[in-house]
């Protein structure tokens, strides 16, 4: 298979609430096909999106079609069948996996869905997110080990400026612990998530309210010795921490709290 689809700025919240379910809405078209079956396939023209389910009826399979008009989701959409005569993609794909990544989406600016062929094709969805590079570990721990005893939450805040905050709010005491000159990861360049920082408040903090004993178990349990480490911050949804060494790889997920 061979082609590209790309949707840039899409209308988030509009693609997060038809695709996912929101407020009134009992169940999203994601969120229903992920209850009908663990695979499908999206199929991709010029003019619509369509999730198609057909199993063999031999054997008392069933068979599913959903329509999508791209025009009510996208800003700009982008497509290249593998040729003139079928400009037309196929794609198999987890719905399950897909509810997930949108539901970054629901208080995202801009999300961007991208068809990627790296090492397969997949689907790839980016949201505006600020990447920052981490501190040294024991440090940050540190820091992370006293602030557990004031708090049960912490909140972390970075900007595109390479600065980072640790703070802690409580009715009794207020307490920040700032680290600058970072550095962020030079993401524009292969994804687009920060591509239009050109155009951002570099100053403006992302940040995310999360359960302190969540972010010391991952400081006081790592044993990779990290080259490299870093975050990434989707604003009062995730943060998403990244440990490298050589060949080693830690990924750590930590929702955030309202």
């Amino acid at each position: 298979m061979a082609g590209q689809a790309e949707g840039q700025q899409c209308l988030a919240k509009r693609l997060a609430s038809t695709f996912l379910g929101k407020g009134e809405r009992k169940g999203g078209v994601i969120n229903t096909i992920s209850k009908l079956t663990k695979t499908c396939t999206l199929r991709l023209t010029v003019c619509k999106l369509y999730f198609i389910l057909s199993d063999k009826v031999a054997n008392g399979g069933v068979s599913m079609w959903c329509e999508l008009c791209q025009g009510n989701f996208f800003d700009e959409f982008q497509m290249e069948g593998v040729a003139a005569e079928h400009n037309e993609i196929y794609l198999e794909l987890v719905p399950e996996n897909l509810s997930r990544a949108l539901k970054t989406a629901h208080s995202a600016k801009a999300v961007k869905i991208k068809l990627t062929n790296k090492h397969c094709p997949c689907l790839r969805v980016a949201v505006e997110l600020v990447s920052i590079y981490l501190p040294v570990l024991k440090i940050m721990k540190s820091v992370v080990e006293r602030m557990k005893n004031l708090s049960n939450f912490i909140v972390i805040e970075a900007n595109l400026s390479g600065e980072m905050n640790l703070k802690i709010e409580t009715d009794l005491v207020s307490v920040t612990t700032h680290f600058k000159d970072l550095g962020n990861p030079p993401w524009a360049s292969e994804d687009g998530c920060q591509s239009s920082a050109q155009g951002r408040n570099l100053e403006s903090m992302a940040e995310a309210r999360i359960d302190i004993k969540k972010l010391q178990q991952l400081l006081a349990g790592q044993q990779v010795n990290p080259t490299k480490a870093l975050c990434n911050i989707v604003s009062k949804r995730i943060v998403h921490f990244i440990l490298l060494h050589e060949d080693v790889s830690l990924q750590y997920f930590i929702p955030a709290l309202a």
